[in-house]
């Protein structure tokens, strides 16, 4: 069910068992007067009774300074909830951009929804 907000940012969000998966399309050009991404993300998690989130960066050209300080506000404020937050779909590009800003280590990144959901549980051997 896509979700779209009076602003240029567009999210597609979808509600999985225990999680939130927000699939974020980046705008042209952002312009002051948008809300944050932060905010409009933690908006949907409070609406949906979770702090489990998935968030999709597949669209993501590339990684810019606004955007990775959004990130790092949502994910304090999901922590002061208890919750995890695990970022998917990154271009190899922008795992590096994470990893120069020294953020690879706090944002688990990880391939996909799936593989995200399936770090979070351990797998018993046979």
């Amino acid at each position: 069910m896509p979700a779209t907000a009076t602003t240029q940012w567009k999210l597609e969000i979808d509600r999985g068992p225990d999680w939130l998966f927000v699939k974020v399309h980046v705008p042209r050009r952002y312009r002051g007067e948008d809300p944050p991404l932060a905010d409009l993300v933690w908006e949907q998690l409070q609406q949906h009774f979770t702090y489990r989130l998935a968030l999709e960066l597949d669209d993501v050209p590339l990684m810019h300074s606004f955007l990775l300080g959004q990130l790092v506000v949502l994910q304090k404020r999901i922590l002061e909830h208890d919750g995890v937050m695990r970022v998917c779909g990154l271009s190899p590009m922008n795992r590096r951009v994470l990893a120069t800003h020294g953020l690879d280590h706090q944002m688990p990144c990880y391939d996909d929804r799936n593989e995200a959901v399936m770090a979070s549980r351990c797998i018993k051997p046979r």
